[in-house]
């Protein structure tokens, strides 16, 4: 499956964070929304397969079809970017800055968060005949994730709020490692089996995705769940981010980084596509 060696996957990581950071706004931001709808799509296809089963395992085992589709097409997950886009300006890559990081996360989560919201509208709609009716029982099971995994939080104070973050932690500790994982291979084959085995294992363990989050909760509060926004925002959206933030970036990123990086050997390299996506940023 033609086997890529750590060191230059690690490379290939560093050149598509510095390509992400000179990305055009437009660009950023197509391939944010088109990653958020159909992530979203696969988590609600994972929890009609759970309801419809009585079987969680299956529910995760098919989930991750949606993570390689969006990978494969090229488009861009806050959990993904929160990985490589950093490492650009670690390896101090020419005219990357942190504000332009800072840029990139935001335009990602903006197109996430809509393309989330788009799904979660539709199937709040399918599941409920344009809400002429109540939800069937997936609309049902996606309002009680929502009121379990915010109000549930909440009913333990700090604790809860600790869990939260750790299980933001280790979900992009296994999300972006299916991001890398994908890097290792240079067939598609290869691609998708090392996307699927931490993808699957994230999923099945209820670990908290910001992206899948943006339409769980959305989705949630359209078919009853008994919880609000502030509660969602508080107990959920902003600590999960920042625990995909931390798992992403210092377990896998700064890690890879600091065993595999050639020191020097990527450095101020001159990318292909940064020419070009400056002349668009323009």
């Amino acid at each position: 499956m033609s086997y890529v060696t750590p060191s230059e996957f690690v490379a290939k990581m560093i050149d598509a964070g510095e390509t992400k950071v000179f990305m055009s706004t437009r660009d950023t931001l197509i391939r944010a929304y088109m990653a958020g709808a159909i992530l979203a799509l696969a988590a609600a296809f994972a929890v009609t397969v759970t309801v419809e089963t009585g079987q969680p395992l299956v529910g995760a085992l098919l989930f991750p079809i949606g993570f390689c589709l969006l990978y494969l097409l090229g488009f861009d997950l806050l959990t993904g970017v929160f990985t490589l886009v950093p490492l650009a300006l670690i390896d101090r890559r020419p005219g990357v800055r942190l504000r332009s990081v800072l840029r990139n996360w935001g335009l990602v989560f903006v197109g996430n968060f809509a393309g989330a919201l788009t799904v979660a509208l539709m199937m709040a709609v399918i599941l409920t005949f344009a809400f002429s009716v109540d939800p069937n029982e997936v609309g049902q099971r996606l309002g009680a994730i929502g009121t379990s995994r915010t109000v549930g939080y909440a009913d333990h104070g700090a604790a809860g709020m600790l869990t939260l973050f750790i299980r933001g932690v280790l979900c992009n500790w296994m999300v972006s490692t299916g991001v890398v994982a994908a890097m290792i291979s240079t067939s598609v084959s290869g691609k998708v089996i090392g996307m699927w085995m931490p993808i699957l294992i994230f999923f099945y363990m209820g670990f908290e995705h910001s992206v899948v989050n943006m339409f769980l909760f959305p989705a949630g509060l359209m078919l009853g769940g008994d919880f609000s926004i502030a509660d969602y925002l508080l107990w959920n959206e902003i600590p999960t981010v920042v625990g995909n933030l931390v798992g992403g970036l210092v377990f896998v990123g700064l890690a890879l980084y600091a065993t595999h990086a050639r020191t020097g050997a990527t450095r101020n390299r001159p990318h292909p596509e940064k020419s070009t996506s400056r002349r668009v940023n323009a």
